[in-house]
């Protein structure tokens, strides 16, 4: 499965992105689909996941509440739509599927397909 994020850009403070990961074959209901991002000199941080069957979303805490995590099964894309957006989430957003979910999607080592990323730049 290869993976390719899109919807990067700068956003002033308090604005909206909406990132998109699209996926160049199906991907099976089993999956989950997850976001991480890494900032200049920091780890890469855990945003969100949701669980292509059900539904079933989690977020970092840095981000409850603003950010929402979706997917469109028929079009193999999920989605991360970004409001109220913060200098301290800028950062390069990857996408990444896991597809063999074990209940502990907050962890990077768990997915094993990537995108490249997407550089998202808040300004203040």
């Amino acid at each position: 499965v290869q993976l390719q994020a899109s919807g990067g850009g700068l956003v002033q403070t308090g604005g909206s992105l909406r990132l998109s990961c699209a996926a160049s074959q199906r991907t099976f209901s089993s999956y989950v689909m997850g976001w991480f991002r890494q900032a200049p000199g920091k780890e890469l941080e855990f945003v969100a996941v949701v669980r292509l069957s059900g539904g079933e979303t989690i977020y970092g805490d840095s981000v409850k509440g603003r950010f929402t995590i979706s997917a469109d099964n028929a079009e193999n894309t999920v989605y991360l739509q970004m409001n109220s957006l913060k200098p301290e989430d800028t950062a390069i957003y990857y996408c990444a599927a896991d597809r063999n979910p074990s209940g502990r999607e907050w962890r990077a080592t768990e997915y094993e397909y990537w995108g490249r990323g997407t550089l998202v730049t808040v300004s203040s």
